[in-house]
């Protein structure tokens, strides 16, 4: 294979012949890039030529479930990197357009090692990416995605015969059958189903009503363009939008869904926004009485609530904190035996007897909805007010250049180190503890915390904050975290705040 070239240019003869791929778009768990300025088809092609190698490399049995999302380019895209794939030796099942979930479920449907997913998520028009994996239900961690980088950018792609191609159909509603199963509502529930014109689209309102929910519709038609916003569940845009279509329809609940379906964001029948860390409270306080001392894994972006509240702890749950990332919370969730994980981004890993332990959106609307069946005398925000009240920030991401965003975490977190050795304090309240598990989650005396990682996708920090106490100490708390965060110049601004 010949070795890709980051420095290629568009509207020239060797971007039309030679392999272009920047390699800042191989992240810590999946690939993204701006198409076609950080990769061009060839280098798409070069990408499936060293995933296929790898797979050979590590024994995994050469066959593969290829999906897209609905993106103008992204069939094209697909289109390359299958070509890239039959290359390397591959059989490939092409499923057709996808939701990422879909794309995982087939790897079980089809009975097929491997998977690589054509999408950019939630990322703007213009973005594409590949999620890929080998073990199911687990997609590329650090250390594959390593490799595969290593393989790709240093032409180590090797050509190999008996590569093919099958289109399959059906698996689209093989995935629905599977998600709806034998349950139906028997509580009448009105759901406002947002998509952001997102892939997800295709597949939520169908779903919600097979089991028998209201659908009112809220930006449902795919729309690669995004007119409205960015299909981001953990963006305040699409949750207040989602609030005002509860409050415009009087429905029970919103449930919004990012670009590929593996997200789901929740709004109560107050219009009141639900991070989904405490949407994961509430489930696995649920879930907690049906499965006595079950194990959950949490991401460190998410609320002490999990440790703390006073009923998961009288069911004997077990807690487990652990890297933000899909790919790092579904191998904890597996290697824990855990019964599902939460993600603060709104991915939700409902492992068996309930999924299949891969973050699918679609799968928790469902058990919100079953959730709610389970408790027909309370709404959505009375489980939500029985919660231990804490006042949390947002997730918000303050750019920093992909190059820079780890070595100036690691300037905050020296900072951070001495700030704790000298004795000093965030908004008044001690620092306890630094837990350096992902990034720096700064434990303060009464129990309120605050968080800097570096994005694994794009070129920010994260930054989140929470207080036991009030609004205003909440606040406080970010005020002093930002001005140790703002000590690096090269920290730019927030793309939200609170």
């Amino acid at each position: 294979m010949k070795q890709p070239n980051a420095t290629v240019t568009p509207n020239t003869w060797e971007f039309l012949r030679d392999p272009m791929i920047a390699p800042t778009g191989f992240r810590e768990y999946d690939a993204r890039w701006k198409f076609p300025e950080d990769i061009n088809l060839p280098g798409v092609t070069a990408l499936g030529l060293g995933l296929g190698t790898q797979m050979y490399r590590r024994g995994i049995e050469p066959l593969i479930a290829v999906g897209n999302d609905y993106r103008d380019y992204s069939l094209a895209i697909k289109n390359a990197l299958i070509l890239g794939l039959m290359q390397a030796g591959i059989q490939v099942r092409d499923i057709g357009p996808a939701l990422s979930p879909m794309a995982y479920f087939s790897q079980f449907h089809l009975d097929v090692p491997a998977v690589a997913m054509v999408t950019a998520s939630h990322n703007p028009n213009g973005w594409t990416g590949v999620k890929m994996g080998f073990e199911r239900p687990l997609t590329h961690g650090p250390s594959e995605m390593s490799e595969l980088r290593d393989i790709v950018l240093s032409g180590q792609g090797e050509a190999r015969p008996n590569g093919g191609y099958e289109y399959v159909n059906g698996v689209r509603e093989a995935y629905l059958d599977d998600l709806v199963g034998d349950f139906k509502m028997s509580r009448k529930l009105k759901v406002v189903c947002a998509t952001g014109n997102g892939t997800a689209g295709a597949f939520a309102p169908q779903l919600l009503e097979r089991i028998g929910v209201e659908v009112v519709h809220r930006h449902t038609t795919p729309d690669y363009t995004f007119p409205n916003y960015n299909p981001n569940p953990e963006a305040m845009e699409m949750l207040h939008d989602m609030a005002d279509a509860v409050r415009e329809s009087d429905a029970d609940l919103a449930l919004g869904f990012d670009g590929d379906g593996d997200r789901c964001g929740v709004v109560d029948n107050t219009g009141e926004e639900i991070f989904a860390d405490k949407m994961g409270v509430i489930l696995a306080r649920d879930l907690a009485k049906l499965h006595p001392g079950a194990q959950f894994v949490t991401d460190v972006k998410s609320t002490g609530l999990f440790a703390s509240d006073p009923e998961l702890q009288a069911l004997g749950a077990k807690v487990d904190y652990w890297k933000t990332g899909h790919s790092h919370m579904k191998r904890r969730v597996k290697d824990l035996d855990a019964l599902a994980g939460f993600e603060k981004s709104g991915h939700y890993f409902m492992a068996a007897p309930i999924g299949r332990g891969y973050d699918c959106g679609m799968r928790v609307a469902v058990e919100i909805c079953k959730l709610l069946d389970r408790n027909p005398d309370q709404s959505l925000s009375d489980l939500h007010s029985a919660l231990p009240k804490t006042y949390t920030t947002p997730t918000m991401a303050p750019w920093c250049a992909d190059t820079e965003k780890y070595e100036t975490l690691d300037r905050i977190m020296v900072r951070l180190d001495e700030m704790q050795a000298a004795g000093a304090s965030l908004a008044g309240h001690a620092i306890t503890d630094i837990v350096k598990v992902n990034g720096a989650r700064v434990m303060l005396a009464g129990g309120g915390f605050a968080l800097v990682r570096a994005s694994s996708n794009t070129p920010n920090l994260v930054v989140v904050c929470e207080s036991p106490e009030s609004d205003a100490d909440l606040r406080a708390i970010f005020a002093d975290f930002d001005a140790v965060i703002r000590l690096q110049p090269n920290v730019g601004e927030y793309d939200q705040t609170f």
